[in-house]
């Protein structure tokens, strides 16, 4: 006689969540941004159901907190910000995401996804151009240095050109919108699948790894 083989279980808290953006940043004096979503990709051949956990649930509204998403599709997750006070600055919150088979309640994998509100867009272009423009300057600092004669040191060589527009193309295919958003103002050639979106985040993550490993 056969034995029927059995389907292995999943192990709790094993299982890839993938969600897009890992980071919300939330601007005092821009409205607009005050209202971020968050897309929870589900590219298994089951159903999951999710729910969303925050650290500092008074602070936040999250349309939509617990639900379910078909095999092989995501769902929009709206996330409103309703504090926005100046003692709120600068102070990190996380957001939780599990995910769990429609038939059990133990937690198969969970995401967590940090919050930020900062008081101006403005003022944090110009920190990060001001850290740009350090950060350029101890770099030539270091090449100077480097390059002394009778000086043998050797200079760990950044990412390459090539890895660096790779994952720009990468974030650019997920800031797209997915097929059948009608909504979209996007040209429809230009709209992706859920496939695509979940391939262009695989190699944007290869490509971190391979960024953070330089």
């Amino acid at each position: 006689m056969h034995q029927q083989k059995r389907q292995p279980e999943l192990v709790e808290g094993n299982l890839p969540v993938f969600v897009f953006p890992t980071e919300l940043i939330f601007y005092a004096d821009d409205q607009s941004t005050h209202k971020q979503v968050l897309t929870l990709y589900n590219p298994y051949e089951f159903a999951l159901k999710f729910k969303v956990l925050c650290t500092t649930p008074n602070k936040y509204v999250v349309v939509d907190a617990a639900g379910a998403v078909k095999p092989q599709c995501c769902v929009d997750i709206v996330i409103r910000h309703r504090d926005v006070r100046s003692c709120h600055y600068g102070v990190i919150d996380k957001f939780r995401l599990q995910v769990s088979e429609q038939s059990q309640r133990k937690a198969l994998g969970r995401k967590e996804v940090i919050a930020t509100l900062l008081p101006s867009a403005k003022e944090q272009q110009k920190e990060e151009e001001e850290k740009r423009i350090k950060e350029h300057l101890t770099e030539s600092l270091f090449f100077e240095q480097s390059f002394q004669p009778g000086k043998n040191r050797t200079v760990s060589s950044g990412p390459s050109l090539l890895t660096v527009f790779l994952g720009v193309v990468c974030i650019a295919a997920l800031m797209l919108p997915t097929l059948g958003d009608v909504e979209s103002l996007v040209p429809l050639y230009l709209h992706l699948s859920v496939n695509q979106k979940l391939v262009a985040a695989y190699i944007l993550g290869l490509i971190t790894m391979a960024i953070l490993r330089t």
